[in-house]
């Protein structure tokens, strides 16, 4: 896969994650009944999705400065690999400060204290339980499929178990998946995504998962051999917490700066070999860091 950045000072600033906050801001619906117990400004289907032509870098924030985009996209390596406990996951690189919350809950619903469950984002993606036995890697399907029937418009991944994921006693899940329906598509020689997102945290989450899944795009394009397009990220519940809303005003006090590159590894050509050794980010030139409060 060839270079896809244009030059620095062809590539302009993006406003769109700043312009999604201040919509929120403006016009979400204060929901106290959250399960983090924290009240939520929220807008349920009516923000616009973000839309990144990878050619303008990649969508990693500039209001503030997040060095925790190597545990992001070492995060979606463990997950399209099918790690499934708190230790597997950190074992690609994670921080363990993504996954420390969680420890010890596995228990609770009949698996190790450590275990997130079957119905978390590594089985999902990469032990999909079908009729009669055995399990589906999706991303290998996936691969499979775009190499040999590139025109089709069926290129999709979802992270979802319903009989895993539901409130009850059928539940096997610590964290049911908030991101990861995905659908590609090949227009012209250009690969693009879709990533649908069910429960979007602004301020924090969604920073990382806009450059995870960049990322990803970015690594199917090189073992396919096709060039990125657009990435295009959509959200149904989008929120800010109230405990972070100050925060969220003095970060939308920054004015963005230009998309950073991210570069990859040209020698690896297997999509589960990547390892977050091969990735470098360039040209990332942020506002300084910012602490914003968390509601697990």
């Amino acid at each position: 896969m060839e270079d896809i950045y244009k030059r620095h000072d062809l590539r302009p600033p993006d406003w769109q994650y700043h312009h999604r906050l201040s919509e929120i801001l403006s016009h979400g619906t204060l929901a106290k009944d959250t399960p983090q117990g924290v009240g939520a400004l929220t807008c349920f289907g009516t923000l616009s999705p973000m839309i990144f032509d990878l050619s303008n870098g990649i969508p990693l924030i500039t209001e503030r400065n997040l060095p925790s985009w190597r545990s992001a996209v070492a995060e979606i390596i463990a997950f399209i690999n099918g790690a499934r406990t708190i230790d597997d996951i950190e074992s690609y690189g994670v921080n363990p400060a993504f996954w420390s919350p969680y420890r010890g809950q596995g228990a609770r619903i009949g698996f190790g204290p450590d275990d997130m469950g079957p119905g978390s984002y590594g089985p999902a993606f990469h032990d999909f339980e079908v009729p009669g036995g055995g399990t589906l890697n999706q991303f290998e399907q996936l691969l499979e499929q775009i190499r040999k029937y590139p025109s089709l418009r069926t290129h999709l991944i979802t992270p979802w178990k319903p009989y895993y994921t539901a409130r009850g006693k059928s539940r096997r899940v610590i964290v049911a998946p908030c991101h990861g329906w995905l659908h590609f598509r090949l227009l012209g020689d250009k690969l693009h995504m879709r990533m649908d997102q069910r429960s979007a945290d602004m301020p924090i989450g969604v920073p990382h998962n806009m450059v995870q899944y960049a990322a990803l795009l970015l690594m199917v394009c090189q073992v396919t051999g096709y060039q990125p397009g657009l990435y295009i990220h959509s959200f149904a519940d989008a929120h800010i917490y109230e405990n972070q809303v100050d925060k969220v005003r003095e970060l939308l006090a920054r004015e963005p700066r230009p998309f950073p590159r991210l570069l990859l590894h040209r020698g690896v050509d297997d999509l589960f070999k990547f390892r977050i050794e091969h990735f470098a980010m360039d040209e990332y030139n942020p506002h300084p860091g910012m602490k914003i409060p968390y509601a697990p």
